[in-house]
């Protein structure tokens, strides 16, 4: 569970809510806030647009990959070069053939068919442009996902302003009646409220953690792209575990120095 995520929603609408409760006349004043109406303009309507901007799959697939931003994501990045230091070192031993036997029990499916190929006898260049191709297709994936994102987020400010349009007009024709100037007024600016708050403390946010865990799981998935080419052209083991050790941040890197460099 990503604690961050979960506190900071929480930590912005507590905010929204404790300027309301202060500004406008405790708790009574921050029920006049709420507007059923309003919101289902903002939120409804602007997921609809949505729907036209976007593929069916895609747009009905936004919840799920809301979820994920509650998630922390783990590769294990640790376990992967361990893992790749051993192939190295039992490929420059017994050869590349030897590493056969231990494909089946990989975890890790792109790691699993990079060295598949290395053990097939493919081609560096191929095994790279292969690797290469199914990075960048899971980065188009999740490039489609963050765009629609942000669309939404750039929607639902603009459906606030037509529900700030429907309140003035509304305002307007019934200037003649004081009582309902009042609550036109309030449609018209509350919509306006909630188009932001839509906005800027979910959809916009989610959006950029997304984008986070994309260059994350990239990073990861260049980090095996280096090592399965290493073992392949025979590198030495000790160059290996430099160039997988660079993917990590500082406190990891130095941590597994001590443990693969030791020698």
């Amino acid at each position: 569970m990503d604690i961050a995520t979960i506190v900071g929603i929480a930590g912005a609408f507590g905010m929204i809510i404790f300027t309301a409760i202060n500004t406008a006349g405790g708790v009574v004043g921050f029920l006049r806030l709420l507007n059923l109406p309003a919101f289902a303009l903002v939120v409804l309507g602007s997921y609809f647009a949505v729907m036209i901007a976007n593929k069916w799959s895609v747009a009905l697939g936004s919840f799920k990959v809301i979820s994920r931003t509650f998630k922390v994501p783990s590769y294990n990045e640790q376990a992967i070069i361990q893992k790749l230091v051993a192939f190295s070192e039992k490929a420059r031993r017994e050869g590349l053939l030897a590493l056969e036997d231990e494909l089946e029990d990989l975890d890790d499916e792109f790691m699993k068919k990079g060295l598949r190929l290395v053990v097939d006898g493919t081609d560096q260049t191929i095994i790279r442009d292969l690797m290469e191709l199914e990075l960048t297709q899971m980065q188009n994936r999740h490039t489609e996902n963050i765009t629609m994102l942000n669309g939404w987020a750039a929607l639902a400010p603009g459906f606030g302003m037509m529900g700030t349009v429907i309140g003035l007009v509304n305002m307007l024709v019934n200037l003649d009646d004081r009582d309902a100037i009042g609550p036109n007024m309030a449609m018209a600016l509350i919509t306006t409220l909630y188009g932001s708050v839509v906005a800027n403390t979910t959809i916009m946010p989610w959006a950029k953690k997304l984008q986070g865990q994309d260059t994350y799981e990239s990073s990861v998935k260049e980090m095996i792209i280096e090592g399965v080419l290493s073992i392949q052209a025979g590198d030495n083991t000790r160059i290996l575990a430099l160039k997988l050790l660079s993917y990590l941040s500082p406190s990891l890197r130095k941590q597994m120095e001590t443990e693969l460099l030791k020698d």
